[in-house]
């Protein structure tokens, strides 16, 4: 086979590599379960690619993160659930049904009134199909169903709160928040005070849900915020291994106190 644009020539290379006797050993053995680890880290390779402005390595993330589609769909078609025409259809009915203002009569909406209408026809889709089991764990009559348990804790949190917050239960001021923040950091100290370990690291996971709900306030994506802070701990710690690697020293050499130093100027060299 040779390579091609043609999204047909994918999919017919997907069906070789899961053909019994001649495709893939390791391909042929995968299913659902064991597949979709790799397709969430797909797509946590394409926000990398987006964070670190790389078209080059989006262009490539993006396809590896179209095969992950393309291997769910050929499984599906193997059991006679759908194919990839049947995902196409699903997702081009849903975009033109939800978006009026642009292939119906509707017009001259703003960004919010779009997010709202959006709101109401997905709410709809739900009334029509009918009470599903709710991937949430929780009622499928909840105000926070749907909001699939899988997804990273942050982005979870996230969704609750955006949830919880239209129906009014949720803070007007930011400042509101931060003082939550510093209640709940409080409550650790009383656990730490009392030696009671497992109560602190419950009241841990309090602590993170309100800073989630701060980032929301700010309109900041939990997530992405966490990521570029990641990234920044690690920029300036090479810099703490490279200032000390000059020396001919290592990390453990150091002290703590060297090391905050030099994280110091790091920080420093950067402007912050």
């Amino acid at each position: 086979m040779k390579p091609s644009r043609d999204i047909a020539r994918l999919i017919e290379i997907m069906a070789a590599l899961r053909t019994p006797k001649t495709g893939c050993p390791w391909d042929l053995e995968q299913d659902f379960v064991s597949i979709a680890p790799y397709t969430l880290e797909e797509a946590y390779e394409v926000a990398d690619a987006i964070a670190r402005g790389s078209l080059a390595d989006l262009r490539e993330e993006l396809g590896d993160l179209l095969l992950q589609v393309v291997f769910h769909a050929q499984m599906a078609q193997e059991q006679g659930a759908f194919d990839f025409a049947d995902v196409v259809e699903a997702i081009t009915t849903k975009l033109i049904r939800r978006h009026p203002h642009v292939f119906g009569d509707i017009r001259s909406l703003t960004p919010e009134g779009v997010k709202a209408l959006w709101d109401t026809i997905k709410a709809e889709e739900k009334a029509e199909r009918g009470d599903r089991p709710n991937d949430s764990g929780g009622s499928s009559h909840s105000m926070l169903a749907g909001v699939p348990v899988n997804l990273p804790a942050l982005t979870r949190a996230l969704k609750l709160q955006q949830k919880a917050g239209k129906v009014g239960f949720d803070w007007n001021d930011p400042r509101a928040v931060l003082a939550k923040i510093r209640e709940e950091a409080d409550e650790i100290e009383a656990e730490l005070n009392a030696d009671r370990n497992a109560g602190a690291g419950a009241e841990v996971g309090d602590l993170l849900f309100t800073v989630v709900n701060l980032a929301r306030h700010f309109g900041a994506d939990p997530e992405g915020v966490l990521r570029a802070t990641n990234a920044k701990f690690e920029r300036r710690f090479a810099d703490i291994e490279a200032a000390l690697a000059q020396q001919g020293r290592k990390p453990q050499d150091a002290t703590l106190d060297e090391m905050d130093a030099l994280w110091e100027a790091a920080k420093a060299a950067e402007g912050l």
